[in-house]
């Protein structure tokens, strides 16, 4: 199974002055995970081997997978808002959408503090957004 591995070195060749923070790699383990991860892993696979030219480039399935595991205590349970053709957007509907992107971002968020992936755009915008998440 591949596993993303964060802030981590290793080698006579490699130096960091930061610790290695914002540094990732992908590493291959047979024998990693569970039997459910695993299934869960062929299942992502097939996924994108059945949908592959409907996948957005940033939509890193098994890293948000991997990280969602890492800050399991997120709670992401908040339901999707669905606002019909006619319905009026208001403030409940704003809030909990807002929350349930913000909860989203910080269970995606790696252990040294960046955003593992290929987007960067609404990441720019989000990280105030996470900081008031805090106060919360």
């Amino acid at each position: 199974m591949w596993k993303l591995k964060v802030a981590e070195g290793q080698g006579p060749w490699l130096y960091s002055t930061n610790n290695f923070v914002g540094r990732q790699i992908w590493e291959f383990d047979p024998d990693a995970g569970t039997p459910e991860e695993r299934e869960a892993v062929e299942k992502a696979r097939d996924d994108y081997r059945k949908n592959r030219s409907r996948v957005r480039p940033c939509g890193d399935v098994l890293m948000r997978m991997q990280l969602k595991m890492e800050n399991s205590n997120i709670d992401l349970s908040i339901p999707p808002v669905r606002l019909g053709e006619t319905e009026q957007v208001n403030y409940e509907a704003v809030t909990t959408a807002l929350k349930k992107a913000i909860r989203l971002s910080c269970a995606i968020q790696s252990k040294d503090g960046h955003w593992p992936a290929e987007n960067t755009g609404p990441h720019i915008y989000t990280p105030p957004m996470d900081i008031c998440r805090l106060a919360e």
